[in-house]
């Protein structure tokens, strides 16, 4: 819910309102456009690559 919530900015009734099926759909949506942005700006980079 806090996924689809912080990158869509819905309110939890809304995103409560969504079936579950339909919450699942968004969250590959979002993942997809995060990995092609990834991609996009070079490659992905491996966990033990992060800087924290």
């Amino acid at each position: 819910m806090s996924f689809i919530a912080y990158y869509y900015h819905w309110s939890q009734e809304e995103v409560m309102a969504l079936g579950h099926a339909e919450r699942r759909r968004w969250c590959d949506e979002i993942s997809a456009v995060n990995r092609g942005q990834s991609l996009s700006a070079n490659r992905e980079k491996s966990i033990l690559e992060w800087k924290l």
